[in-house]
């Protein structure tokens, strides 16, 4: 989770290095690296970050950052990919609480925890909304492949729902990309301001958004 505005990260102290040995110390190291990254660029930015700057953040020397990845670039999407999958896993949570016969409800449920994850770590959502999309065609690539992945997932659940006469016939895909922009744009807009409302709040307006439009109720 992000340090409060205005209040620095403790740096911690360099560690004497050896090199990880066991796979578990590998685990580990990797993701320290991890993180010191994900802390960096949030502040910094991409450009701004160094390699030698991601090991004094996370304690190690230099050089062992070369030992997980190769250049920046491969550090940043390992980065990204790790996000994607925790935030992955975090839906799966949700929804494995949720009724599958209930479209709505899922939804309404899967949004929520988006929500709530981005809350909860606002260097993953400054990560995958400013500097991914400012890097350059290889970047956009990679993102484009996780959003398609969002994309597919919300479009599988769309098609069951239209086989059971839950929501209304249009081009799945369609329907799906029309959720995903919706939940995206509102979770960057959750980056400067909430509106005043909890993620549970937000997701219940998005999913109203989204089945009832905008007529008062």
């Amino acid at each position: 989770m992000a340090s409060p505005k205005g209040v620095a990260r403790a740096r911690p102290p360099r560690r004497q290095m050896r090199r990880a040995v066991s796979e578990e110390d590998k685990i580990k190291r990797r993701q320290e690296l991890l993180d010191a990254a994900k802390q960096l660029f949030a502040e910094r930015g991409y450009h701004a970050t160094t390699m030698a700057d991601v090991a004094r953040r996370a304690g190690l020397s230099y050089g062992v950052v070369y030992w997980y990845f190769d250049s920046k670039d491969d550090l940043f999407k390992a980065l990204m990919t790790a996000e994607e999958d925790a935030l992955r896993s975090r839906i799966a949570d949700t929804l494995a609480a949720s009724s599958p016969r209930d479209f709505r409800r899922g939804l309404e449920d899967a949004i929520r925890a988006t929500f709530e994850w981005f809350d909860d770590d606002r260097d993953a959502a400054t990560l995958l909304f400013r500097d991914s999309y400012s890097l350059g065609d290889d970047f956009e690539r990679h993102l484009f492949g996780i959003y398609g992945r969002f994309l597919d997932s919300i479009r599988d659940a769309v098609v069951a729902s239209q086989r059971t006469g839950m929501i209304r016939e249009a081009p799945p895909r369609l329907v799906a990309f029309s959720i995903a922009a919706l939940v995206s744009q509102m979770a960057l807009r959750r980056l400067s301001t909430d509106d005043g409302m909890s993620a549970a709040e937000a997701a219940a307006f998005c999913v109203g958004l989204l089945f009832d439009g905008l007529s008062p109720r």
